[in-house]
C-alpha cells in the first residue's frame, strides 16, 4: 500500500515513529499536495459565479495544473522513501567494502535528487496558488495563502534535505551546483509566497 492509500491516522503514526521512513521529505512532499488541493478547491468554487465568468477558462486550466500536480507530489512520498533506502544500506556496509565510498556518493546524489524535485514541485504550488488568488473568488482567497504558505514551507523544508546528503558528498563541484539551485528556488518562491499572502490579507481589509 502507498502512503497515499494510508489514513491520516496511519501516516501520521507512522511518521511520528521510531521507523526512518516516511520522513522529513515525505511531510515535505504531503504539504505540497495539500497547497495543491486548497488551490484547486479555490478553483472549484469559483467557477460557476457570474461575477468570476471572465476567469472561468483560466481557473479550468489552472484546475489541470493544479491535480497532475497533486497526484506526483503524492507519489513523490513513496518516491522520496525509495531514493533514501539505498542510502541507508550503504551506510550500514562495513567501512572495509570494496566500492563503498563510490556507492555512498551515488546514493547521496539521489537522495538528494528526491527532494530537489519535491522542493521544484512545491515551486509550482506556489505558482498556482498566486493564479488562484488573482481569480479565485473573495470567499476562499484565504485559502489560496494557506495554499501558499504551505507550499512555501514545504519548499524550505525539502531545501534541507537537499543540503543534508550535498553536505557529505564528496564531489564539492556537484553538491555546491545542487546547493545554488536550492538556495535560487527557496528565495524565489519564499518570496513569491509571501507576496500572495501579503495582498490576500490586503484584498481582505485585513493586512
Amino acid at each position: 500500500m502507498s502512503y497515499a492509500e494510508k489514513s491520516l491516522e496511519q501516516f501520521t503514526a507512522l511518521l511520528a515513529s521510531s521507523a526512518p521512513a516516511p520522513g522529513g521529505g515525505g511531510a515535505c512532499a504531503l504539504c505540497g499536495a495539500l497547497a495543491a488541493a486548497l488551490g484547486s478547491m479555490v478553483g472549484q468554487l469559483t467557477v460557476g459565479k457570474a461575477r468570476y465568468a471572465q476567469n472561468e477558462s483560466a481557473l479550468h486550466a489552472l484546475g489541470e495544473r493544479a491535480e497532475k500536480l497533486r497526484i506526483e507530489l503524492l507519489e513523490m512520498i513513496d518516491g522520496d522513501e525509495a531514493a533514501f533506502a539505498p542510502l541507508s544500506q550503504a551506510y550500514a556496509l562495513p567501512k572495509d567494502t570494496p566500492g563503498r565510498e563510490e556507492t555512498l556518493e551515488r546514493c547521496l546524489l539521489s537522495a538528494a535528487a528526491s527532494p530537489m524535485r519535491i522542493a521544484e514541485l512545491c515551486c509550482e504550488a506556489v505558482e498556482l496558488c498566486e493564479g488562484y488568488a488573482a481569480l479565485g473568488s473573495r470567499l476562499v482567497l484565504s485559502d489560496a495563502a494557506t495554499g501558499a504558505a504551505l507550499a512555501s514551507g514545504a519548499l524550505r523544508g525539502a531545501v534541507i534535505n537537499i543540503k543534508v546528503n550535498t553536505a557529505l558528498m564528496r564531489d564539492r563541484s556537484a553538491a555546491a551546483a545542487l546547493d545554488a539551485r536550492a538556495d535560487a528556488l527557496e528565495k524565489e518562491y519564499a518570496a513569491r509566497s509571501d507576496a500572495v499572502c501579503v495582498a490576500v490579507a490586503a484584498a481582505l481589509g485585513f493586512s
